[in-house]
Parts: C-alpha cells; sequence; structure tokens
C-alpha cells in the first residue's frame, strides 16, 4: 500500500504577499490532515520571489499548532547552509513539543543562488563535501550514549524526529543506502537519474538501526482537475515561471490568464515541453494511471506530492481530487462485503519501521506513527 504525503512550498502568486502565502501553507496543512495525508513538508528555499519557506523549523512549529495529527516535516532542510548542532536542537525541540510528529528531512543542495548560498554559509564550500559528515553529527547529536556526549543539546539525545535524505542525483541515494535511511528522490524536478538512484539505493542498502530495509520515496509535481483542459490551464502557470526564470527574471508565480496571455517562442515552447514532461497533470483517472506507473516503475512506499498552481482553492481541489481517487483505487473488499480500510488509513498507511532506540527513558519508538 503506497502512502501520499504533500510537499508545499508557500508558494507567492502574483497579486499576494509572502504573508498571504505563509496563511495559506497552514490552511493546506489543516485540508490535507482533513484528507489524510500522511505527511506535509515545507522546504528550504532562499532568495526566490515566488517561495515564502526559507525558515522550515519556524515554520513546521506554526503548523504543528494548527494540526493535530499528521505528519510535520522539511522537505528539506538544506544541511551545508546551518551548522548541524542547530538543526540537532531546532528538531529535537519539535519532536519534544510534537512526539512522533516531527519528520528532518536533509538536502545537500544550497536551496538558491551561490551568491545567497556564500551569504548563508560564510565559508568558501559551496560543493557540501562535509555533507555526510556533517548528517552523522547531527544524528549522533540526538541517539542516546551510555557516557553523555559533549556538546549535548537539550533537547536532544532520545528526541530523534524521523530522518530522511533527500535527493535528485545518485548522491544521496547512495549514503541513504550506507547509512540505512529512508530516501526521498526529487523526480519532481530531477527524473533522468530516478531509476539509477533508486536502484543504487535498493541494491546498497544495509539494516542500521533505523530500518530493516529500504524505505523509498518519489516526489512527484502533480495537477489534478475536473477534466485534462483545466489541468493543463492551471499548468500554465509553471511553465511561465520557468520561462521567467530561465530569462533571469524570477518572480511571483503567474495566473493562468498571464500564462495565457503570453506568447513563447518555439525554443521557449520546447524547453518548457521538456521541463514539465515528468510532471503528471490531468483528471483524477489519467492522474492515478500516472502515479501508480511510478509507483511500479520504482517500488516506492510512498509518493509525495507537489502541486504549484496560482490559487488556493485550485491546490485544494487538486488534493481532494486526488486523495479520493487514489483511496478508490486502494481499497479493497474485505470479507463480508465491507472495506479493510478507511480514507484515511488508505492514503496514510506506509511508515518506515524503525527498531526502538533503546538506552534512554526519552527515546521513542516511532514504528507506529
Amino acid at each position: 500500500m503506497t502512502s501520499l504525503s504533500v510537499l508545499d512550498l508557500a508558494t507567492v502568486a502574483s497579486g499576494s504577499t509572502p504573508a498571504q502565502a505563509l496563511r495559506d501553507t497552514t490552511e493546506m496543512a489543516a485540508w490535507a490532515e482533513q484528507l489524510g495525508y500522511q505527511r506535509f513538508w515545507v522546504a528550504e528555499h532562499h532568495a526566490m520571489a515566488a517561495v515564502a519557506s526559507s525558515a522550515p523549523a519556524v515554520l513546521i512549529a506554526h503548523l504543528a499548532s494548527a494540526t493535530s495529527s499528521i505528519r510535520l516535516g522539511s522537505g528539506g532542510v538544506m544541511l551545508p547552509n546551518h551548522a548541524p548542532l542547530v538543526i540537532a536542537e531546532q528538531f529535537a525541540t519539535l519532536e519534544a513539543l510534537h512526539p512522533g510528529r516531527i519528520d528532518l528531512g536533509l538536502g545537500r543542495a544550497p536551496g538558491t543562488d551561490h551568491v545567497t548560498a556564500r551569504a548563508l554559509r560564510r565559508d568558501a564550500d559551496l560543493q557540501a563535501t562535509s555533507f555526510p559528515h556533517d548528517v552523522v553529527e547531527l544524528i549522533e547529536y540526538l541517539i542516546p550514549h551510555e557516557v553523555p556526549a559533549h556538546p549535548a543539546p537539550t533537547p536532544g539525545a532520545g528526541y530523534l524526529p524521523e530522518i530522511w535524505l533527500l535527493g535528485s542525483s545518485t548522491y544521496s541515494a547512495q549514503l541513504a543506502a550506507q547509512l540505512g535511511l529512508p530516501f526521498s528522490f526529487a523526480y519532481h524536478f530531477a527524473p533522468a537519474l530516478l531509476d539509477e538512484a533508486v536502484a543504487l539505493y535498493q541494491e546498497n542498502f544495509r539494516p542500521s538501526q533505523f530500518l530493516d530495509a529500504p524505505h523509498l520515496m518519489v516526489a512527484a509535481s502533480v495537477i489534478c482537475a475536473p477534466d485534462e483542459h483545466e489541468a493543463r490551464w492551471l499548468a500554465g502557470s509553471s511553465a511561465l515561471n520557468l520561462v521567467q526564470r530561465a530569462q533571469g527574471r524570477p518572480g511571483p508565480l503567474p495566473s493562468p490568464d498571464e500564462a495565457a496571455a503570453y506568447e513563447m517562442t518555439p525554443a521557449e515552447a520546447t524547453f518548457v515541453a521538456e521541463a514539465l514532461s515528468s510532471h503528471v497533470i490531468g483528471a483524477p483517472a489519467s492522474v492515478t494511471r500516472q502515479l501508480r506507473a511510478l509507483v511500479a516503475r520504482t517500488g516506492a512506499q510512498e509518493l509525495m506530492i507537489s502541486t504549484r498552481v496560482h490559487s488556493l482553492d485550485a491546490r485544494r481541489a487538486s488534493l481532494t481530487l486526488l486523495a479520493t481517487t487514489w483511496t478508490a483505487s486502494e481499497a479493497r473488499p474485505a470479507p463480508g462485503g465491507r472495506p479493510d480500510t478507511g480514507p484515511s488509513d488508505v492514503l496514510s498507511a506506509t511508515t518506515p519501521q524503525r527498531h526502538d532506540l533503546a538506552g534512554s527513558g526519552a527515546a521513542r519508538d516511532h514504528s507506529g506513527d
């Protein structure tokens, strides 16, 4: 059974503001929870006019207070931008406040341009060469030890969120396999290396104190609408945004009307068609078939859905249509003719099975979350 989750970028739409984008993200988290999605993640991006999620830990704390059961996390925190101790403290605090609900997805990309990355990191290492060491260091702060380590964050040991490695290439796939961590591949913006990264992760996975077997998530860009025409209309926003960024004039996410009014050159049209070729866009039945094919191709236990459309109503509608159709396709009659799972169970049934981190009274087993 493959669970569905949501990746939200706190999208700043044309005519809107970052404050409104954050309010919309808060509404979307509550809506996703109501629909039964398993996780709601926000991503770290900097100096991007269309994305307001520059401080994931702060935003996650706010979202956790506005929801009650959905798992919340980062998709992801760009670890090279931060000291591992700082991220350990932030997410241990979140785990202490909202036990069993926090995910920490870690990436090694800057999440911005080189000038901003240098301002964030204050050093010359823009290649993230210390990323493997930093991941291990962060985890070590949060695993109980017989002899207390120094420095020892508080909250710290025993307050371990569910840690994921994120990637758009084979690098993090191999690292996740070596460390025995769950892995999420960014198919939504880097589809070319999907098969190679998945194979490397699954074939080289080493059981760990966290997982006995590989646990794979694939992130996909999805726009689901009542019919194909409307879905393609809504996708015009992302198409024009891609062109604007390629031209060096990024801005808020355009409206479908703005996109329809823009006349693309043949070269721009070809560029957009290639960029959107892996996006899942269409009516509910078509979207579900395409996502089923992606699951069959990869063996993914989870799908992370990213929906970038201009209006909050269209985002809500897309998630609702997908949830309803996915639930119908997953449900199977149980003995006696009754479904063996409800809608929420179908969408959120898959969670990495983890070992209990024994050795501290504060340690918790998240396998039942």
